[in-house]
């Protein structure tokens, strides 16, 4: 055989016994132990990670669980594949680039039989660095679900206006009778409105005073307007503006957005523009004191019309 020549050596002839076909580590078993252990703690610590997401743990806590969970499950993989995959390494001389069939399926052979114990045998590995990655993949979107904001729950619906709410102006003063001129305008909130969630968004009202006498827009709320006093959301039905532009002489208040106007003496009704429904109105009444509170909640669900509604 000249020198130039060589023998095809098959990769079905290589043996198990081998030495390259052996791990490298001295002793598989207790290494094959140790990154058991390193990716269920990996596992744990991406589980730990989102769980400290969901309920808002310190911010150091993310870090900590999301790093530690990395570095263990990479230690583990990378200890799998330094110390107890086969180190090579492997050579077929060959004068054809391409195997004959009876290689290609001898090959096939060698690396799915169990008893050559190369992947078979790490059926515990495999499942943990396949758990250890499913539930990072979960996990992982735990910052994008959670950085939506909470659930709106009722607050869609509902304001902090409540039966007896005190309404105050934007420096916390409660509104008295004498306070407004008959045409003048004023953005009110429920006393207390700086500590809740809601806050100035779904709150704010505008105070109108169309008489000196109490003042019916629409049949059925005859006991709305006292002292000529009419309360209406602010947040127009269209696309949720602030309304607070204020015409005295046409008693309509406008939306600068899309210019929506929307009729003072006539429960809110909507007059012009694209804003489909009539301004929710808070019913008002005076105290002893000569204080303007709420009789209650709005009739309706404030701002553009999420709701379905008959």
């Amino acid at each position: 055989m000249s020198a130039d020549q060589h023998t095809p050596v098959s990769i079905s002839s290589v043996s198990i016994d081998d030495p390259h076909m052996q791990p490298l580590a001295r002793n598989p078993r207790r290494m094959e132990q140790l990154i058991a252990v390193a990716m269920f703690f990996g596992l744990v610590s991406f589980v730990m990670f989102g769980f400290a997401y969901w309920v808002n743990w310190p911010a150091w806590t993310f870090g900590v669980t999301l790093g530690l969970g990395m570095v263990l499950l990479g230690f583990g993989v990378t200890a799998w594949g330094k110390y107890l995959m086969p180190k090579g390494p492997f050579v077929e001389e060959r004068h054809k680039v391409a195997s004959s069939d009876e290689q290609r399926n001898a090959f096939a052979a060698a690396v799915v039989e169990r008893n050559l114990g190369i992947l078979g045998r790490r059926k515990v590995l495999g499942g943990l660095a396949g758990a250890a990655l499913g539930v990072f993949g979960v996990v992982a979107a735990f910052p994008l679900i959670r950085s939506l904001g909470p659930l709106p729950k009722n607050s869609l619906k509902t304001t902090d206006w409540k039966a007896g709410s005190y309404l105050v102006d934007s420096t916390g003063r409660p509104v008295k009778v004498g306070d407004v001129a008959v045409g003048g305008i004023v953005t009110v909130f429920p006393m207390g409105y700086q500590d809740t969630d809601n806050g100035q968004a779904v709150d704010q009202t505008v105070l109108i005073r169309l008489a000196t006498t109490d003042f019916t827009t629409r049949p059925g709320r005859e006991s709305w307007g006292p002292s000529g006093y009419v309360a209406y959301s602010k947040l127009c039905t269209h696309l949720g503006c602030p309304v607070g532009l204020y015409e005295q002489q046409l008693e309509m208040l406008v939306c600068p957005c899309h210019q929506s106007m929307f009729s003072v003496a006539n429960g809110g009704e909507p007059t012009f523009g694209p804003a489909p429904r009539p301004l929710p109105q808070l019913p008002l009444y005076v105290d002893g004191r000569g204080y303007v509170r709420s009789q209650g909640g709005y009739n309706q669900p404030v701002g553009p019309g999420f709701w379905e509604r008959s």
